[in-house]
């Protein structure tokens, strides 16, 4: 496969992080905690703005579930079709073109799923072949990737579409004054983004040799939702840093050694931006510098994360700002609810004259 444009979308209401923590103090704590607490999360989750769905006065009048979630709807259409109109644009071609098209989201619940509505909204055809993904949270964009690729390996004249939305700041708990709860109000933000692929020979200027999904064991309370009345409850694991350090190296060295090469000949890496301690566990874990993993960590403090569509905006910023040099590997990772990983091995290719 290859992937001939990614795209971003953000909605238009943006904070400085500071804002953000001064409004939702008083939606999460109202008199029940010591506001020192928040800020001290908010201060120390590398985030110094981030984009939300709506204005910042209004997450105090959310009510419930249900109201929470008509407002994802209405926004999570938009924001990803924008996302993909602006993927197609970029790739020179038009809605009519897509053959098939995945969505994921973890944010919200949509049924009829997000795809057959964005695939109302910009006109695709009605013959378009939609799967919807749900649950796989922070790792979807790169398994996104993954699935999109499988299925181009069928139909290499086909055009694929990947859209991640994920309006992260409707499922903040007004009632939840919990570690991961708070962590969660001062670390994820809202967003959408698209990739558009097709097989070789189209003009990508990078393509997927292959892919790798990684189910870690005893792991499901590590990351994800709970699902109670008033809607979706974070289930966040001080752990995740851990269970990094623990098995990436290993999966990764795996990985790469089937196609004879190692993390020396890796020029670029791509990895979802999970927060300050998770960026670190990486980087240690994949013994790379700094820099390596730069772009991943200017995104946090940029956007914040953004759940399955942060990958896929540091994908963005990769190929925008620093082109790789043609015939070099990347690996793009990411992780999420499971818990799991899932690795991309990417290439470079030359640009057709």
């Amino acid at each position: 496969m290859e992937i001939l444009a990614v795209r971003g979308a953000l909605p238009p209401h943006r904070h400085t992080q500071a804002e953000i923590t001064d409004a939702f103090a008083d939606v999460i704590a109202r008199g029940r905690l010591d506001q020192l607490v928040l800020r001290r999360f908010h201060a120390n989750a590398g985030v110094d703005q981030r984009h939300l769905v709506l204005p910042i006065d209004a997450y105090g009048e959310l009510e419930s579930f249900g109201q929470a979630n008509d407002l994802f709807l209405e926004h999570a259409v938009t924001l990803g079709a924008r996302a993909l109109e602006d993927a197609l644009k970029a790739a020179g071609l038009t809605p009519s073109d897509v053959d098939h098209l995945t969505c994921a989201t973890v944010t919200g619940l949509a049924i009829p799923s997000l795809d057959a509505r964005i695939a109302s909204a910009l006109g695709l055809r009605p013959d378009v072949r939609r799967v919807p993904m749900v649950g796989l949270g922070c790792v979807a964009g790169a398994a996104g990737i993954a699935r999109i690729h499988d299925y181009l390996l069928g139909h290499p004249d086909h055009v694929a579409a990947l859209v991640t939305v994920e309006l992260c700041s409707l499922t903040v708990q007004r009632d939840d004054v919990s570690v991961p709860n708070l962590v969660a109000s001062g670390l994820f933000g809202d967003g959408a983004a698209a990739v558009v692929g097709r097989g070789p020979g189209h003009g990508g200027s990078v393509e997927v040799v292959d892919t790798r999904s990684r189910l870690y064991p005893d792991s499901e309370r590590t990351m994800g939702f709970d699902v109670d009345e008033r809607g979706l409850r974070i289930v966040l694991d001080s752990e995740v840093p851990a269970i990094v350090r623990r098995y990436v190296r290993d999966d990764v060295d795996s990985f790469l050694a089937d196609h004879g090469l190692t993390r020396d000949q890796i020029g670029w890496w791509v990895a979802h931006p999970g927060g300050p301690k998770v960026i670190d566990a990486l980087r240690d874990a994949l013994e790379v510098e700094e820099e390596a993993l730069s772009l991943t960590r200017e995104s946090l403090a940029r956007i914040g994360n953004l759940s399955s569509a942060s990958v896929l905006h540091v994908l963005e910023d990769t190929l925008r700002d620093r082109p790789p040099v043609p015939g070099t590997h990347g690996l793009l990772l990411a992780m999420g609810p499971g818990f799991c990983s899932e690795l991309v091995l990417l290439r470079a290719t030359e640009p057709q004259s």
